[in-house]
């Protein structure tokens, strides 16, 4: 068992948490340190995009 066992993914494919790699690459997002936390996974995305975004715009001006 490794590391990565213990720790939580979140599958875009069919939006499911699951703990270990499960799902293929492609489809898995994280690792994150709990399930909560996965499930907050294309929310905590958006969030990361926004605070890019802002920080370009910001580079640009």
């Amino acid at each position: 068992m490794t590391d990565d066992d213990h720790l939580w993914f979140y599958c875009i494919s069919d939006g499911s948490v699951r703990q270990g790699k499960e799902a293929r690459g492609v489809d898995r997002m994280g690792p994150y340190p709990d399930r909560a936390t996965a499930a907050r996974a294309l929310e905590i995305a958006a969030e990361r995009n926004k605070a890019a975004d802002k920080s370009d715009d910001e580079w640009n001006d």
